[in-house]
């Protein structure tokens, strides 16, 4: 039998239901405003015939940008039965963010609110071609045509249009959500009426849904439990309760709309959302004896504990409990579990987490360890699918059948039922222990002391506590009563919530003080000490996002706030003072009576203290101080209280000095006041805007070297003249040099590797790092095959033996995604690469020991790069931001915010200095960064900038690819478009360029030549996705038995270049530049992901080596001429950063969280 439609349903509740209200509205100031379900399917109906004679058939998808309002459930039913998908575009969401939709979705028509119409045209006319089609005063709307502009881009809409249509018939959709970001990455999800009617049918049963229920849109529409909420109304004859937003962030007003005005009967919320109510108001009302509300149920977000559960009733109240859960990716609830009420009054309740429960219709959940292994007792993965439960995502157009989607949830199967243990980004190891960041939520939120609470991790591995006290708690203060503080305004971003949040620490409130005292006494009690929060703050309210969950981002930069507030406000006067404040600080962390005296000679591990208590007193003295204090936590460790008090001195005498240094600089005019009057100089051109910006510095002068993935070396000689452009040029005619020097700028390295010192392998740091980080040595060595053509690993000759070793690794925390940097200065190589663990960590090449590391603002999987100048390394993240740190300590010298996550690497134009880099904004920038400004920025007409971009410098000639299948040719001088290159199916592989082409690879298995005016040269097909970019490389020295082996080759052919790249169909191959022809192929274990490194094989006696990486772990290096197989060796991680190689040595980062350095050995 055919599955119903959402609409459908809402028919046949109208037929039985006519004259009975269906949706109501109520301000809370004014009288309330309904509709009848015959209202709703008339004005539906009249809604679908307008756009039946005015939208094209072929869209499947229309736009919704509205505002809470009596008529919603008519735009939404009337937009399906069109038939098409309604997509919610909110209002108070960033323009970016709904451009972002916008164009994944390739929406060609958007009905608007009338009362929005203005704000909707003024936010996207300057980005959109927008017509309005027709006005529909009746039903509050106007609906608009979008075009996106240029013609490729309408050809790409259309080809859009016409995908969508091909799914569409397919599977009908319902609708078109955004992720919230909880899972990773905000993705599009496309979901078929056939996977969400299911969850509604099943929940009717479960809830003993009636016509009499009154239901509230708690969540938004943007949020997919307000699918749910809409259509568990409106197909069981119940009616529907709408509030403005405004009114659910106003806990008493709320409160007084659904209990008092409407007599609210299920209300499905977030438990955060719930917890604003405050506790008086759930026992009074929500959950009084004699509440109408007869069913409440949570979702989105982890269930409180059964003791809270029960602190929150009333003696004598019935209402129904339930637990949902469910992630957007398989829309909406995968299971649900009803609270047994004897579990509620019981006197035993007990504080362990309410079970996900049993899953619902047509709903598979398995649970899987880290090796992938189902599981029936223990700990792992929760996957969720089924036969029905498949939704498409972003540029997904079909799903197997049956389909599981990791979850990223981490869960206990305990007695067959299943307990939420975390987010598997919330499972961290601090000091090599793990710790359940929400189940340590849910701890602190058990105590007594404790209304609400969520925990997260700082900068710098700190666990922070945020704390809602309850009503009558000593300390329990009103948000005007918090010290230290200022009104924090939350970014229309990320949180909906309008109320002002205060935060605080306990240091001026002796009230305060004493409260955290006894919940660090309880928590001590129940707690490993590395499971003890470092800092706790109190808050009078949690804020929210609008999706109704903890705005923990929100609290992040609260933290930081209040951080810069004391540091402003902290004297420290004199020893005594000094003294008084250490030993406050002494005495709380060690859970000391303040009445006692801490002793001069009193050495704080001897008086009790243990290593992270030590780790939080180095915090809290920094955080008081305002600066770094270095060596800090040793003194600590190791010297009496005295010592430490002087230690303190002599660093704030130091950074006094400083301050007034620079004050006195400052006032002088001297290298300060230029770089001030530069910066206000934002209309001179960019080459104008760095004139006199900086003072050359030592690296400059002396001359450096940038090694990049793909082969790409940059060397800057003295005063900053490049003298090298691409590593892969020094496999051809500079073979005989051995120098890095050359006479005219766009010359070739020659032998990098004679410019390296020997490392002994003895060295002790090495040696310790070994054997600390590295399972038991593995090294593979391989004898070189004779024949060319294809190699594949298991390919074994007797000719000559190559070695690979682990040299030394170094742990980020995560998994490393991104590909190593090299900066090759006069004394030392360092290696920048970022990890998801938030780390940019710079290391010396040699040695692998620290040079310095930062905490960014989110995930790190773009690789870095490094200045004109040598002083900045660049590098984008998660957090929308590029940051630009000094090479030398990994200061924030300049951040530049993007619309969206930054994944695309930077690029550097050696003739400007400018920076460009991509964000899933859509956009490509062009960054200036010593003037701190951006010069243009290029929308690429839809679709995320994942890859990097490339660019011709003598040409000038930028090149920059999208995921919604374009390639861009920029002017990187102004960011005019010259040309664009369409495609139907993503570049996720970055472009390449020599002199005479530009190449890339594409999704459909394609290894793509096109010239620099835009036509296609050639294209070779492989039998997988490509992810990999190519590597270009100079070969022109061939022999006889090499040509006479390859088909239909002549010397006279020979390419000038060759391109290298890597396919998921586990093979690497190597084409020939000028016609695309295959050169050879070698068959790795795994898929390549990441982009080979052609390198110099002269220490080796070989002409060429490509290094490369599949995703099983493995390393290989190729013969560059022959592709044949010469060493290999196995990580214990997949590996999708991409090689580097200086001298002997290769790093490269791991999915095991580690980045590796190997050794390439001659046997």
């Amino acid at each position: 039998m055919t599955a119903k439609l959402l609409h459908e349903l809402v028919h046949e509740a109208a037929r039985a239901h006519g004259n009975k209200t269906a949706v109501a509205f109520d301000s809370s100031i004014a009288a309330r405003v309904c509709l009848t379900y015959d209202e709703v399917i008339s004005l539906a109906n009249k809604l679908t015939g307008h756009l039946r004679t005015s939208v094209q058939k072929h869209d499947r998808t229309i736009g919704l940008f509205c505002h809470a309002d009596v008529l919603l459930p008519v735009w939404i039913v009337g937009i399906q039965q069109f038939p098409a998908a309604y997509v919610p575009l909110d209002p108070a969401s960033p323009p970016l963010c709904n451009l972002r939709m916008i164009n994944k979705c390739r929406l060609d028509y958007c009905l608007i609110q009338n009362e929005l119409l203005n704000h909707f045209q003024s936010t996207f006319s300057n980005l959109l071609s927008l017509e309005i089609c027709i006005t529909l005063s009746s039903h509050g709307l106007t609906l608009i045509k979008i075009q996106r502009g240029q013609d490729s881009n309408i050809q790409m809409s259309d080809l859009g249009s016409a995908m969508t249509k091909d799914i569409q018939q397919r599977e009908p959709l319902a609708y078109v959500l955004h992720t919230s970001g909880t899972t990773g990455l905000p993705k599009i999800v496309k979901v078929p009426h056939r996977c969400i009617v299911p969850n509604i049918t099943h929940l009717r049963s479960v809830f003993k849904m009636t016509a009499e229920d009154v239901v509230l849109l708690s969540s938004p529409l943007t949020f997919d439990p307000s699918v749910v909420e809409v259509f568990l109304a409106l197909s069981s004859g119940a009616c529907l309760l709408i509030v403005p937003s405004a009114v659910k962030k106003m806990p008493r007003r709320l409160a007084n709309v659904l209990f008092k005005r409407n007599k609210t009967t299920v209300l499905q919320a977030t438990p955060t959302l719930v917890r604003r109510f405050g506790r008086r108001i759930l026992q009074e009302e929500l959950l009084s004896a004699n509440s109408p509300l007869r069913l409440l149920a949570f979702g989105g977000e982890p269930c409180p504990s059964l003791s809270i559960l029960k602190s929150w009733r009333q003696e004598g109240n019935g209402t129904h409990i339930c637990n949902l859960y469910g992630t957007t990716e398989v829309s909406c609830w995968a299971s649900c579990y009803k609270v047994p009420d004897k579990h509620l009054c019981s006197e035993d309740v007990t504080d362990q987490s309410v079970p996900l429960g049993e899953p619902m219709l047509d709903t598979v959940m398995e649970v899987r360890d880290e090796t992938g292994r189902l599981i029936t007792e223990g700990e792992g993965q929760l996957f969720i699918g089924g036969q029905e439960r498949v939704c498409l995502l972003d540029d997904e157009e079909t799903v197997v059948e049956g389909t599981m989607r990791a979850t990223g949830d981490w869960v206990q199967v305990r007695d067959s039922q299943l307990c939420f243990l975390g987010r598997k980004d919330r499972l961290i190891k601090r000091f090599g222990q793990r710790v359940h960041l929400d189940a340590l939520q849910q701890i602190i939120e058990d105590l007594p002391q404790v209304e609400a609470c969520t925990v997260s991790l700082s900068e710098g591995d700190r666990l922070l506590a945020f704390i809602v006290l309850t009503s009558g708690q000593p300390g329990t203060l009103s948000s005007s009563e918090f010290p230290h503080q200022k009104p924090f305004q939350q970014s229309t971003e990320s949180s909906e919530d309008l109320t002002t949040v205060d935060i605080s620490r306990n240091s001026s409130s002796p009230s305060l003080r004493v409260t955290e005292g006894e919940i660090r006494q309880r928590l001590s009690q129940v707690l490993a000490s590395h499971s003890i929060p470092d800092m706790i703050f109190f808050i009078p309210a949690l804020p929210l996002t609008p999706h109704g969950k903890v705005a923990i981002d929100e609290l992040m930069r609260m933290c930081d706030t209040q951080k810069q507030d004391i540091n402003t406000q902290t004297v420290w006067k004199d020893i005594e003072s000094v003294r008084m404040k250490l030993q406050t600080l002494w005495k709380e962390c060690l859970g000391l009576q303040s009445d006692v005296t801490v002793e001069e000679d009193a050495h704080f591990m001897l008086s009790g203290g243990d290593s992270l208590q030590a780790l939080r007193l180095c915090d809290e003295i920094t955080v008081a101080m305002g600066t770094t204090s270095v060596g800090l936590l040793e003194v600590i460790l190791d010297v009496p209280f005295s010592d430490v008090v002087s230690h303190v001195l002599t660093e704030t005498h130091n950074k006094a000095i400083q301050t007034s240094k620079k004050r006195m600089l400052d006032d002088s005019g001297s290298l300060v006041s230029p770089k001030r009057q530069q910066k206000e100089m934002s209309t001179g051109s960019a080459t104008e805007s760095k004139m006199g910006f900086v003072v050359p510095s030592v690296r400059r002068t002396m001359g450096f070297v940038v090694v990049r993935r793909a082969g790409e070396v940059i060397d800057w000689g003295c005063f900053g003249k490049m003298q090298e452009k691409n590593f892969s040029d020094a496999l051809g005619t500079n073979r005989s040099k051995r120098t890095m020097t050359s006479t005219s700028e766009g010359s070739l390295i020659s032998n990098p590797s004679h410019e390296l010192h020997n490392i002994s392998q003895e060295n002790p740091a090495t040696k310790r790092l070994t054997e600390r980080h590295v399972p038991q040595e593995v090294t593979e060595m391989l004898p070189v095959s004779k024949s060319a053509g294809e190699g594949s690993g298991e390919d074994r000759s007797d000719v000559l033996l190559l070695g690979l070793r682990v040299l030394w690794s170094s742990d980020t925390g995560r998994c490393v995604d991104a590909s190593p940097v090299l900066l090759v200065g006069p004394d030392r190589t360092t290696v920048f690469i970022g990890s998801h663990s938030h780390r940019l960590q710079a290391l010396d090449l040699s040695n692998g020991e620290f040079i310095w590391e930062r905490i960014l603002g989110d995930r790190l999987e773009s690789s870095a790069a490094i200045s004109k100048c040598g002083s900045l390394v660049a590098v984008g993240c998660y957090d929308r931001q590029i940051y630009f740190l000094d090479v030398s300590c990994g200061d924030t010298v300049w951040t530049f915010e993007t619309g969206d996550v930054v994944k695309c690497s930077p690029t550097l134009d050696p003739k400007t200095g400018l920076m460009f880099t991509g964000s899933h904004d859509g956009f490509v920038y062009a960054l200036d960064p010593l003037a701190k400004t951006c010069i243009w920025q290029h929308y690429c007409g839809g679709g995320a900038v994942f890859s990097s971009p490339c660019i011709h410098s003598s040409l000038r000639q930028l090149y920059c690819s999208t995921l919604g299948g374009n390639l861009h040719c920029l002017d990187p001088d102004s960011g005019k478009l010259l040309w664009t290159y369409s495609s139907s199916v993503p570049f996720f592989s970055s472009p390449c360029c020599s002199d005479s082409s530009v190449f890339i690879g594409s999704v459909n298995g394609q290894i793509i030549g096109i010239s620099h005016t835009g036509d296609t040269l050639w294209e070779f097909s492989t039998n997988g996705p490509i992810f990999s970019s190519p590597c270009i490389s100079s070969l022109t020295f061939w022999t006889n038995l090499q040509v006479s082996t390859t088909p239909k080759r002549s010397i006279s052919t020979l390419s000038n270049h060759t391109v290298t790249c890597g396919s998921h169909d586990g093979h690497v191959y190597c084409i020939n530049g000028d016609n695309g022809s295959l050169l050879w192929q070698f068959q790795t274990t795994g898929k390549v992901f990441s982009t080979p490194f052609v390198f110099n094989g002269d220490p080796w006696g070989l002409r060429t080596l490509v290094a490369v990486c599949s995703t099983d772990g493995k390393v290989w290096i190729l013969d560059g001429e022959t592709g044949t197989l010469k060493a290999s060796l196995s990580l214990p991680g997949e590996l999708f950063s991409s090689p580097v190689v200086w001298g002997h040595k290769l790093v490269v980062g791991c999915r095991n969280d580690y980045v590796y350095c190997l050794e390439l050995t001659k046997q």
